[in-house]
């Protein structure tokens, strides 16, 4: 049952078998993981937070003003959350509410205890309580 079809006349000629060369395994320094693990651990640890845009204005709109000690507990609650593998968290903290991109360590926006009341967090998987 070869019927053949007009106007086909093309033949793909046979093609020599080849073997094909394995990859070689990378060799690693055994330490590897270690040195990354201390590397990322020590940029996380003097990194600084952001703040974006929206959050900046809701601090002035909201009046909220953090010296350099709320600062550092608000850095020692995402470092928390990153710590347990958050991606966004919820910082409560001196009665504000921050909501914080743990990946990108940017405040995404703040909350005073009044705008607060009655109000849904959503988009976050974890919560940080300081006090």
């Amino acid at each position: 049952m070869t019927d053949k079809l007009p106007g086909l006349h093309m033949r793909i000629p046979p093609q020599p078998i080849t073997e094909r060369s394995t990859p070689r395994p990378v060799q690693r320094p055994e330490n590897a993981g270690a040195a990354f693990q201390e590397i990322l651990k020590s940029k996380l640890e003097t990194s600084t937070l952001k703040f974006s845009g929206h959050a900046q204005a809701r601090l002035r709109l909201r009046n909220i003003q953090l010296d350099a000690e709320q600062l550092d507990k608000l850095e020692e609650a995402v470092d928390k959350a990153a710590a347990k593998g958050s991606r966004d968290t919820l910082v409560v903290m001196d009665g504000n509410a921050f909501v914080v991109s743990v990946r990108n360590r940017t405040v995404i926006t703040v909350v005073d205890r009044a705008s607060a009341k009655e109000n849904v967090f959503t988009q976050i998987d974890s919560a940080v309580l300081t006090d």
